[in-house]
């Protein structure tokens, strides 16, 4: 809001803007002004938590996450019912439930809703694929698959009620239609418009710290999982990692952490939409695109239905054996939109507009995300004999790999299911 040409602030704002950001020491996304100490200090406690909690693998981080896993449930049970008992709730929770089906004709949307629930859930992350990985051959991965994504779309609409119960107040109090009451900074919301309201309850101490501690556990349990990933994937691969764990997390730790310097630098409020519209959004698709082709049609739905009888004794029903199917299908299209809908021109924020070389910049970010598969896809193709029709359908179509008693003498760090000593089919890189 404005008034005679001049834009006036809550306190809130203030202070997250100029004391904790800082941002008048940086002038856009070419002039970052250097790193916040208190905040390189704040992220080296931060990353070193995070090392105590991955040194060891799954012994150490398993312990941590059920501190950080569980506590965001419990603040957000106390918030949801503090937020109700403010006056305008309802008014936020009739907002958040009333659909907008214009929104709908919007690719953007439909981008945003698979990136999220991407993000959220961690397909295309490799999180998933790390995590499950330390299970046993046998674990019931059906009851695992169906209970996380349940509690992953729950806890997004549990969530959801929590702030727009807070937002309805803010909305009451400001005299603001609840849409106008985030600002124009991303960060809005979580920083600035929450923490005033909460600045106006009663014992405002106690439902800003829990609040904090609620963010502080939540980002130290997402990293928890980004870098566990990376590091059981280069484990995988290397058995002199995987004895030297405790020092490749330590380098793995330090390279984070100076790498993360732009982003809490005096310009991070640059760094940080840049890396959201070039780091996340397409490049996840792409993936997942890929991923989903390859194991659904290459692959094959019977081959996977197989695999998942050799470990739970069952065949998936007919509802998911569909929807594997088809979901290549609706991921390509979000994909195509997408991409479609890519704008080649710098970003804009509201009274900022990037430099033009940051569109090339954030292609060629992109590109090293992606370009590992068609590269790895062709590098795999000129490595067949025959024609190029043979050597590509050579390419995608499953081998088969007989597990012998010999092999499994050889190598006792194979974990396998005596019912694999048959012949079974695996996935073929592409």
């Amino acid at each position: 809001m404005s008034r005679n040409g001049t834009r006036l602030t809550t306190p809130s704002e203030e202070y997250y803007l100029y004391n904790v950001l800082e941002v008048q020491k940086s002038t856009g996304f070419d002039d970052l002004g250097g790193v916040k100490t208190s905040m390189a200090v704040c992220l080296l406690a931060v990353f070193t938590m995070v090392y105590f909690a991955l040194w060891k693998g799954p012994q150490s981080s398993g312990k941590i996450v059920w501190v950080t896993a569980t506590a965001p449930y419990v603040i957000l049970t106390i918030l949801l019912i503090r937020g109700l008992l403010l006056p305008g709730a309802r008014n936020g929770l009739y907002y958040y439930v009333t659909p907008d089906f214009e929104k709908l004709k919007d690719p953007a949307v439909w981008s945003a809703a698979a990136t999220q629930i991407f993000f959220s859930l961690g397909p295309g992350f490799g999180v998933l694929l790390a995590l499950s990985s330390y299970n046993d051959f046998n674990n019931n991965c059906y009851r695992d698959a169906v209970t996380t994504s349940t509690i992953n779309c729950a806890t997004s609409f549990f969530s959801g009620c929590v702030v727009f119960s807070t937002l309805g107040y803010m909305s009451l109090l400001t005299n603001r239609p609840i849409n106008e009451v985030v600002g124009e900074h991303d960060a809005s919301l979580i920083f600035i418009v929450y923490p005033q309201a909460l600045a106006t309850m009663d014992y405002s101490c106690f439902w800003s710290l829990i609040f904090f501690i609620m963010l502080i556990t939540l980002g130290i349990d997402s990293t928890f999982a980004g870098i566990e990933a990376l590091i059981t994937g280069f484990c995988d691969e290397s058995r002199f990692l995987t004895k030297n764990r405790k020092w490749f997390v330590l380098v793995i730790c330090i390279v984070y952490y100076f790498l993360s310097f732009p982003a809490i630098s005096y310009g991070g409020q640059f760094v940080i939409p840049f890396l959201d519209e070039y780091g996340v959004s397409l490049s996840v698709l792409f993936i997942v695109t890929c991923e989903m082709i390859a194991v659904c049609w290459f692959y094959g739905i019977d081959q996977f239905s197989k695999d998942i009888r050799a470990m739970l004794g069952f065949y998936p029903g007919i509802y998911w054996r569909v929807c594997w199917m088809c979901s290549p299908v609706f991921i390509s299209i979000i994909f195509i939109m997408t991409v479609w809908n890519s704008s080649f021109k710098p970003i804009q924020m509201a009274s900022y507009t990037f430099p033009w070389w940051s569109v090339a910049l954030g292609w060629v970010l992109r590109m090293l995300s992606v370009l590992p598969i068609p590269i790895f896809a062709i590098i795999y193709v000129l490595s067949g004999t025959g024609s190029l029709t043979d050597r590509l359908k050579w390419a995608i179509t499953p081998q088969q790999r007989r597990h012998s008693a010999t092999s499994l003498a050889a190598d006792p760090t194979q974990i396998i299911d005596s019912s694999l000593l048959d012949p079974v089919h695996t996935l073929t890189p592409v």
